[in-house]
């Protein structure tokens, strides 16, 4: 069999400005897919309602076009895999998520953070603080357990049991080896949220097959995330693209760049002038691909 076309893909939140290091994510992503002679597939990930807004969508488009990336498929150009908005793809979502059920590999939960922090006896135990601490095994009901029916409206969080004590592995395109243990890594994870919308997780996986994407390329802060979505691939018997993670941008007291910083959006970069050529030759001077 003849090796799949490379196709990439930029996946931003329209929750802010875009800052220096989403772009420079975004464009090793580029980079990478012009390498391989590849398609580059932009999709608006807008499905936390309640952060997102209209306004950061245009203003999205327009700073990642004035950046000069270009994209063959997306919410602005349509393509073979429309819609690109993931709000309008719940259909795919909601499919998935009763193929996990039918399964019997998802459960509902009632348990809160707290519940979980306080289970695991600290608060930093096994999760950083942008990620989900490991949910205790004591909190599942018995495997085979009667599930109840998903119901049109999702009110209660559902969780995917994963393979307590195996160990999942991926070969990551910058860091290499990469492994955890499920169980102990990193627990059963959401799949749906009670605000009837699914994780992130779930719709990260179901649309990266979906669009046939071959390799994902994002932050290194999402790694515990990569294992979670591998389970999640498996489970649904979706093949998994290749992963490539990114060194994190820091401002200059160290600090992970995220959208409260303004001061290094590329909105505020292009109000004081400077160009894409400069942002540019910054990120191409790193060798990051």
């Amino acid at each position: 069999m003849p090796p799949l076309a490379y196709r990439g893909r930029l996946a931003p939140s329209p929750t802010g400005h875009l800052h220096l290091g989403h772009a420079r994510t975004f464009w090793i992503a580029a980079e990478r897919a012009r390498q391989a002679g590849g398609t580059l597939v932009l999709r608006n990930d807008d499905l936390d309602a309640i952060r997102f807004r209209l306004d950061f969508v245009d203003a999205m488009l327009e700073d990642l076009r004035w950046l000069g990336f270009q994209w063959s498929e997306g919410p602005d150009v349509g393509g073979p895999y429309a819609p690109y908005n993931q709000s309008g793809r719940r259909a795919h979502y909601r499919a998935a998520l009763e193929q996990l059920h039918a399964a019997g590999l998802i459960f509902p939960c009632t348990r809160s953070r707290r519940d979980v922090l306080e289970a695991i006896g600290a608060p930093h135990e096994g999760a950083g603080a942008d990620d989900e601490p490991v949910y205790p095994s004591s909190f599942r009901p018995p495997a085979g357990s009667p599930l109840p029916p998903l119901g049109d409206k999702i009110s209660i969080n559902w969780r995917l049991r994963v393979p307590d004590g195996e160990t999942i592995t991926f070969d990551d395109g910058r860091y290499g080896p990469q492994s955890a243990v499920a169980g102990r890594d990193f627990g059963d994870f959401l799949v749906w949220r009670k605000d009837d919308l699914p994780s992130y997780q779930l719709a990260c996986a179901v649309d990266d097959a979906g669009m046939a994407i071959t390799e994902v390329v994002r932050g290194a802060d999402l790694i515990k995330s990569t294992f979670r979505q591998l389970v999640v691939y498996r489970a649904l018997g979706l093949t998994a693209p290749k992963f490539f993670h990114c060194p994190l941008m820091n401002d200059d007291r160290g600090e992970r760049l995220a959208k409260r910083h303004d001061a290094l959006s590329l909105r505020t970069l292009r109000e004081r002038g400077v160009t894409p050529a400069e942002i540019r030759a910054i990120f191409a001077a790193e060798k990051l691909t």
